[in-house]
């Protein structure tokens, strides 16, 4: 049997006996003859960052192949703030490998994300997904080579505490039950995800974990595997569809939200990249670090303060990204360093056989371990647009080719020690920072936007969109203003809790 289809545990591949990627129309509709669909969910992500929902009954034959050949039309204005009132109308249309079941609805029902377009029956020039595709197109257009990415999903579960088996705070990081409250439902929520298409790596609790008011708050985290751009944030928004409804169903609450409370671990959105050539990893050379991987850093070191636009794009984003926090705040890149921008993970570079180590039984292994190496980049957070974030940084890297002195940057942003101790204070000076508020990242984005306009990747409709409102939150002074008055913070929290 295929090895990518033994174990699937998408439901639609078990039956079709396909990958996602050959299902066609045909497949849809048999599957929706012989297992009883009997309604069908367009889905799309709007200017908010959440994905909307058009609901159809399947009244016939006719009517099933009609909306899965033309689609159907929707407000444009009504879903972007850049579109029009007055020339409003957008199709949308299914692609059949985004096919799941929905987990959740009563009635038999086959959900598809979909993409826009215009009225001349073009791609639109500005949807989120659209710009992810063009994004990751003039990167192999320019360097050959194939941009891959993967999130790491935090988030808050809130429930009425129990005052059983309290879990310390702030010590939540891998707890396993009884002292990890929501570890089942994360795992059924990974289940869902898994089934509706989504490379999950794994799941786990995290960091946060405290009380307030005699609710719980739990972090949990649910990370991808590698996979091409544009499937990468098709994942992470079905999942956050998949946890939040799922929360809704067992009465718990759900936040992505970049920080809720101060003194506690806010939830970030880290996103890992690789970079593929014929099927192969090109992060390492030799065991090192490669100049394509040290290309592409430099280019986000250049870019980062403007990424922040499409990655942190609230006020409370920049409660989180304080100085002396995991969280980051310097524009500089590390080996294992979680105080840096942007990270390299250990990467599985010993040439120790851990596996026959660990079980003595077990013959030597050869698994082709440079394919797990990543670098990830961490200021990003749960407000983010995961189209935009992904395309930013897309872009960002093949900035990284384009640039004559890209190594250089690398090396002089390169750092191996925690630059927050007081003895690195000297290299901390050096390094240039991430915006602080909304309106100074805005400013960056105006300021290196033709670099995100190039190969007409983002449409300036878009950049000036993102950048009204950022600038709308007129918050220059508002993390100082607050920093002593919880009450007030916890009103703007309550203001964004839902972001994304």
């Amino acid at each position: 049997m295929n090895n990518e289809l033994s174990m699937c545990p998408n439901k639609l591949v078990e039956a079709i006996g396909k990958p996602t990627k050959e299902f066609t129309k045909k497949d849809i509709i048999e599957y929706i003859q012989e297992n009883g669909i009997r309604m069908i969910n367009f889905m799309y992500p709007a200017g908010d960052g959440r994905l909307k929902t058009l609901n159809f009954v399947i009244n016939n034959l006719e009517y099933l192949e009609t909306i899965l050949t033309c689609g159907e039309r929707v407000d444009g204005s009504s879903l972007f703030p850049f579109i029009e009132a007055g020339s409003s109308d957008l199709y949308v249309l299914p692609r059949f490998s985004t096919a799941f079941i929905d987990p959740f609805a009563e009635i038999p029902t086959l959900s598809m994300l979909c993409s826009y377009f215009n009225k001349d029956g073009q791609p639109l020039e500005s949807s989120p997904e659209n710009t992810l595709k063009k994004a990751a197109q003039s990167f192999k257009d320019v360097t050959g080579m194939e941009f891959q990415a993967m999130g790491e999903l935090e988030y808050y579960v809130i429930a009425p505490d129990t005052g059983m088996f309290a879990a310390t705070d702030q010590k939540g990081y891998h707890e396993s039950a009884p002292y990890a409250k929501f570890n089942e439902f994360r795992t059924q929520c990974m289940a869902y995800i898994s089934q509706a298409g989504g490379q999950i790596k794994y799941g786990h609790s995290e960091v946060g974990n405290f009380t307030i008011d005699g609710l719980i708050y739990e972090q949990n985290e649910i990370e991808f595997l590698p996979v091409n751009a544009a499937d990468a944030a098709d994942q992470l928004m079905i999942a956050k569809w998949i946890i939040r409804n799922l929360a809704n169903k067992l009465g718990y609450n759900i936040t992505f939200a970049p920080k809720i409370t101060a003194g506690k671990a806010g939830s970030g959105l880290h996103i890992h990249m690789r970079i593929m050539k014929d099927g192969q990893n090109q992060m390492l050379d030799n065991g090192i670090l490669s100049e394509t991987a040290r290309k592409a850093i430099a280019g986000m070191m250049e870019l980062a303060p403007s990424i922040t636009a499409f990655g942190n794009t609230n006020p409370t984003s920049y409660f989180r990204l304080v100085p002396h926090q995991e969280a980051p705040t310097n524009i500089c890149w590390g080996d294992r360093n979680r105080s840096v921008l942007v990270r390299v993970p250990l990467g599985w570079a010993a040439e120790s056989d851990m596996c026959q180590i660990a079980n003595p039984l077990e013959k030597k292994s050869y698994y082709n371990t440079t394919q797990k190496q990543t670098v990830e980049m961490r200021s990003p957070d749960g407000s983010a647009d995961i189209y935009q974030l992904i395309a930013g940084l897309a872009v960002a890297c093949r900035h990284g080719f384009e640039m004559e002195n890209a190594l250089s940057i690398a090396e002089d942003t390169y750092v191996n020690v925690n630059i927050h101790k007081k003895e690195n204070e000297d290299k901390l000076s050096k390094l240039a920072q991430l915006p602080d508020n909304c309106m100074a990242s805005a400013e960056c984005l105006q300021k290196q936007r033709e670099i995100f306009e190039k190969y007409n990747v983002f449409s300036p409709a878009m950049i000036d969109g993102i950048i009204k409102r950022l600038k709308s939150y007129n918050d220059q002074t508002l993390r100082q203003e607050l920093q002593d008055n919880q009450e007030e913070m916890l009103k703007l929290v309550d203001r964004f809790f839902h972001c994304g």
